[in-house]
């Protein structure tokens, strides 16, 4: 098992934790409302980066060279460690879109899928895990 894999594991579960932080917050006025909203999204993006990199290093132990999120998400996908290809496609869309633009409604669109991202990247990363023990 290569090093970076094993750190880029640990870098991913850190991620998810602080991610299941702010998820399990409670909006409490506006002001908190904004910057719960702007915080999740951007610990979403954080993840997302850091799974695709993993995905990647993964797919490269296993002898297959992806050069591009959408890459290791679709070989990933091939490999039966994504259920959803879509969902995934859809991540990759959204932390895009968070990134290089700011839209109140499309923040808080993104934000109510936050949750269900959540859940795929976990169930992702226990059947990577699952299949390097």
């Amino acid at each position: 098992m290569s090093e970076k894999v094993d750190q880029s594991l640990l870098n991913v579960e850190k991620a998810l934790s602080k991610l299941h932080i702010a998820l399990d917050k409670k909006i409490t006025d506006e002001l908190n409302d904004e910057i719960l909203i702007d915080g999740t999204i951007q610990r979403f993006e954080f993840c997302i980066e850091l799974f695709w990199k993993l995905l990647k290093r993964v797919l490269l132990e296993e002898g297959i060279a992806t050069g591009t999120p959408r890459e290791a998400i679709q070989q990933a996908f091939q490999a039966h460690w994504l259920k959803n290809e879509q969902t995934w496609v859809q991540m990759l869309r959204d932390r895009n879109q968070t990134s290089h633009t700011y839209d109140e409604a499309l923040a808080d669109e993104i934000y109510a899928r936050i949750p269900s991202y959540y859940l795929a990247m976990l169930q992702a990363l226990e059947k990577i895990k699952e299949k390097r023990s």
